[in-house]
């Protein structure tokens, strides 16, 4: 069940009028990209029909940056316990309790969708705010940051909650963006379109996978991909 995903062309034109092109990004390092995978757990994916469907797209993508030297991660809620005072408050207690266990408990990767192809050679990490790259509630900046990672490909669920705010403090950190449009997913065509409006506006570049994976092989074919490292991923530019 994709979502019917659209950006107005007035949008695409505004751009055009701005930078003299359509998409902000038009060429990758694989080397220096990661692909983001937020929230891909039982809790959204079994309740949601759009969410399933970015699994597909989300491998393709992860296949396509691995076999060219690049990096994935995935990212998941972290068990915090019982919700804070603030979160019943905002919440009321019931909601608070269900989104504080919403990442599930064990091993990060066994937390995750079964349907995902996961490496063991893949970085694991755990958010405790709606964002991943939120100062002092994710360690994934320090560790993209460490492996010279430039540029970031958002996926995941939802598309207008934790994904929209981790592209929101990737791009204020200085990441280049780029939004995978059928590679998210939240509850309606609406408030993911509304979404992707706002993060191409203002934050990052907004693709569909057809064309992230073609801008991977060109950088692939460029000569600026890596072959994967033994024991790891992770190579400083």
């Amino acid at each position: 069940m994709a979502h019917n995903w659209m950006i107005a062309e007035r949008e695409y034109l505004r751009q055009e009028t701005r930078r003299g092109r359509r998409h902000a990004y038009e060429h990758l390092n694989p080397r220096t990209t990661a692909l983001v995978v937020i929230d891909m757990v039982p809790f959204f994916a079994d309740a949601n029909a759009h969410c399933r469907d970015a699994i597909a797209p989300i491998n393709r993508l992860a296949a396509a940056l691995r076999e060219v030297g690049g990096m994935v991660a995935w990212v998941l809620p972290t068990d915090a316990g019982p919700p804070s005072p603030h979160a019943i408050e905002f919440y009321g207690a019931q909601i608070a309790q269900t989104y504080g266990a919403s990442g599930g408990q064990g091993a990060l990767r066994d937390r995750l969708c079964p349907e995902l192809a996961v490496m063991e050679a893949d970085v694991f990490a755990e958010k405790s705010a709606a964002s991943a790259f939120f100062p002092g509630r994710c360690d994934l900046h320090d560790r993209l940051a460490a492996c010279g990672i430039e540029t970031v490909i958002i996926a995941g669920t939802v598309t207008n909650v934790c994904c929209e705010s981790s592209a929101r403090d990737a791009s204020t950190l200085g990441y280049r963006v780029i939004f995978a449009a059928d590679a998210t997913a939240t509850v309606t065509d609406a408030a993911h379109n509304a979404a992707l409006y706002t993060i191409y506006r203002s934050f990052g570049d907004v693709r569909p996978t057809a064309e992230i994976l073609e801008l991977i092989g060109d950088g692939a074919a460029g000569g600026l991909a890596a072959p994967p490292q033994p024991g790891g991923h992770c190579w400083v530019a």
